[in-house]
């Protein structure tokens, strides 16, 4: 089973200035007024290299459910917005234009990776969902995506739904971390909404319930005899659990032709105890028993008991996934870029003594090169809306900051990033299963150089401003005096 629960109006979710700005653009008549929002981000989490887009599907569901219901309208009434306003919100038909890069997509600083045109007040009415959509799963399918390269191949399952910022920190959280990577999740509710595989052992109070470890494996294997995996380390990993599980793994599965599908050490020197569990288990005739490592678990720990040896076929993740506690936050940013006047497209900046938060202006396209040999990504462009770029030319891209660093590129082929997910209000966003977005993700990662997904001090992947949309930049930037 696979489907959507019913949508929740989450239509005030919103921040009150959003609310406050919408009313005083109605008042001053820029009702019908056209703007242009782009949401980026400034910095990559955990000091990597990029980011894996994630959160479109929830954002569309928000944009295609977004109305004022009459207990929305009589809240604003008490907080004194005229009757004026209150008629046109409750009247509000969702009208804009709205641009997303695809789910699983590795994306880089400063480029946009969702634009919106359309009536101002829409537009930045949305802002507040938009970005807690994008910027709250895209963190946690890049914290997966770092954990499942760590593990070299080996199936990583998301376990951190008890430790979730709340409940929708668990279920999106979930979603997110399956399209960055991970084989399943422990979160039920995810697997029958998305189709994410649910999976799941015992817990210690399973063993603890019995008069004997023996006693709760027995048990457990008779009711489970196709998907046994024992959590070995309640009393003494080495001594008891492992012991006591080829001890059932003899009297229960083995006389109905089964055999064990894993154990799963949860405490200890995991490292240590894999090797020893991987030789116990071996001699006793289960070298195709799994072992199954959790508890604290990151991308570091991950390397470094792979480097160190460890016996460990997968690898259980919880809190330092699901709330990326090493780094959790992603901070994407929506900023006006243009809006139409008189027929004409003003292009708008906004300026800051921290160079960094200065925005590039205007209506754009964001394209990604790649090299026709290698199938690697080579940068990516950003240019005005009405640039294209021709394959059967060289180019030459240049560095926005420093741009005497140049390069021509040849034999390359070109993808527009960004895709239409709403028409004029209408949905036209085509849905995938989270399963053909984890395989579309995998397959994008593989597109970038080693340099790029390294863990430490990655290589800087090239966003670029094309020639006429890094002219424009330049002549806002000298006319308000930067």
């Amino acid at each position: 089973m696979n489907y959507t629960k019913p949508q929740r109006n989450l239509t005030m979710l919103t921040d009150f200035y959003e609310i406050t700005m919408a009313n005083g653009y109605f008042k001053n008549g820029f009702e019908d007024t056209v703007a242009y929002f782009d949401m980026f981000y400034r910095k990559v989490p955990d000091g990597g290299g990029f980011v894996i887009m994630a959160g479109v599907e929830q954002l569309v569901d928000y944009l295609a459910n977004l109305k004022f219901d009459s207990e929305d309208i009589e809240y604003l009434r008490s907080k004194g917005f005229g009757e004026d306003f209150l008629n046109y919100l409750a009247n509000f038909e969702f009208a804009c234009d709205v641009w997303a890069i695809p789910e699983g997509t590795p994306v880089f600083p400063g480029e946009p990776i969702v634009k919106v045109k359309g009536p101002v007040i829409q537009a930045q009415f949305i802002e507040t969902m938009l970005l807690l959509c994008i910027n709250h799963q895209s963190l946690i399918a890049t914290k997966a995506n770092r954990i499942s390269r760590a593990a070299a191949g080996k199936a990583v399952m998301e376990f951190g739904s008890r430790r979730a910022q709340g409940a929708d920190g668990a279920i999106y959280g979930a979603r997110a971390a399956y399209i960055g990577g991970c084989s399943g999740t422990a979160c039920t509710i995810s697997d029958e909404m998305f189709g994410v595989p649910a999976l799941g052992t015992m817990a210690h109070s399973w063993v603890q319930l019995f008069d004997s470890e023996l006693d709760a494996f027995r048990a457990y294997a008779k009711e489970y005899p196709d998907a046994c995996t024992l959590l070995v380390d309640t009393y003494n990993t080495l001594k008891s659990g492992i012991p006591n599980a080829i001890k059932v793994f003899d009297e229960v599965l083995k006389p109905l032709g089964k055999r064990p599908k894993g154990i799963r050490i949860d405490s200890g020197d995991i490292a240590y105890l894999s090797r020893k569990a991987r030789k116990m288990l071996d001699e006793a005739g289960y070298p195709d028993c799994g072992i199954v490592a959790s508890n604290s678990l990151d991308e570091y720990i991950i390397r470094d008991m792979l480097l160190q040896g460890a016996k460990i076929d997968s690898f259980g993740v919880g809190e330092r996934l699901i709330t990326s506690s090493s780094s959790p936050m992603l901070g994407g940013v929506y900023k006006l870029c243009a809006v139409e006047k008189d027929g004409e497209l003003v292009p708008k900046i906004k300026l800051s003594e921290n160079v960094q938060k200065i925005t590039t202006p205007g209506n754009k396209r964001t394209y990604r090169l790649y090299d026709k040999d290698t199938g690697k990504a080579i940068a990516d462009l950003m240019t005005l809306a009405s640039e294209s770029i021709d394959e059967s030319q060289p180019y030459e891209l240049f560095d926005p900051d420093y741009t005497w660093k140049r390069k021509t590129v040849n034999n390359f082929t070109v993808r527009e990033l960004l895709e239409p997910v709403f028409a004029k209000g209408k949905c036209v966003f085509q849905r995938k299963s989270v399963k053909e977005i984890r395989d579309y993700c995998t397959a994008q990662v593989e597109t970038l150089w080693d340099e790029v997904t390294r863990f430490e001090n990655p290589h800087n992947y090239y966003v670029d401003l094309s020639q006429p949309l890094w002219d424009l930049k330049r002549e806002m930037l000298s006319k308000n005096g930067k």
